[in-house]
C-alpha cells in the first residue's frame, strides 16, 4: 500500500491537488496532508479539495497536526509525531503515529495508535546527511508490533520489494510523488 505524503514546495510543474489527483489515479490509496505551515482555514480549504479527489478514488486521507481540520472534513485519521501522540487526550479518530525507535512504536502502539510511520529506512533527500535505518529497524519493529508499519525514508522503485519483504504493510513517499506521481505506479509494480 502506498502513502502519498504531501509537500507543495516541492511541486515543481503543476499544484499539489494536480499531483495528488494523478498519484490517486496511479494507485495510491492514502494521502498524509502535511503542511504544517497553513493556518487553519487554509488547511481547511485544501483539505476539502483533497478529500473529494480521495473520495473519488476510494483512497484515504489523513490529516497531520491539525486534529480539528481532521474532525470537521471526516478523515480517516489524524497523524502526529510521537511526542505529540504521548500528551494527546483520547480521541474519536484514527492516530497514525511517526516513531523513530522501537521504543516509541511499542509505546505508540500500547496507547492506541493505528498504525506506525517508521523512518527513515533509507537516506533521502529530505532529510540530507541523516543514515537511514536499514531493514533491520522495520524488522524488528514488525516483530513487535501488530498495528500496520509504514516504511518511509529514501523509498523507490529499487528498493521497495526489499521492505515490503521485511514485514513493512506499506510505504510512504514524499518527494518523488511530489516531483513525479507516476513513481506510485512505478512501486506499485515492484510490490
Amino acid at each position: 500500500m502506498i502513502y502519498v505524503v504531501t509537500n507543495r514546495k516541492l511541486v515543481v510543474n503543476g499544484n499539489l491537488c494536480d499531483r495528488l489527483e494523478k498519484a490517486l489515479e496511479y494507485g495510491a490509496k492514502n494521502i498524509i496532508l502535511r503542511e504544517k505551515d497553513l493556518k487553519y482555514d487554509e488547511l481547511y480549504e485544501l483539505a476539502c479539495k483533497i478529500k473529494v479527489a480521495a473520495d473519488k478514488y476510494d483512497a484515504r486521507l489523513i490529516v497531520n497536526g491539525n486534529l480539528r481540520v481532521a474532525e470537521e472534513i471526516k478523515a480517516y485519521a489524524y497523524h502526529m509525531g510521537f511526542e505529540n501522540f504521548m500528551r494527546q487526550e483520547k480521541v474519536d479518530i484514527k492516530i497514525g503515529v511517526s516513531v523513530h525507535s522501537l521504543e516509541e512504536a511499542i509505546k505508540a502502539e500500547k496507547n492506541g495508535a493505528a498504525y506506525l510511520l517508521c523512518g527513515n529506512v533509507y537516506e533521502t533527500v529530505c532529510k540530507p546527511g541523516l543514515k537511514g535505518k536499514g531493514l533491520d529497524y522495520i524488522r524488528k519493529i514488525v516483530a513487535k508490533v501488530a498495528v500496520p508499519v509504514i516504511a518511509i525514508g529514501g523509498i523507490s522503485e529499487k528498493n521497495v520489494r526489499d521492505v515490503i519483504e521485511a514485514g513493512a504493510k506499506g510505504v510512504a513517499i514524499m518527494s518523488s510523488a511530489m516531483k513525479e506521481p507516476l513513481v506510485v505506479e512505478k512501486l506499485l509494480r515492484e510490490i
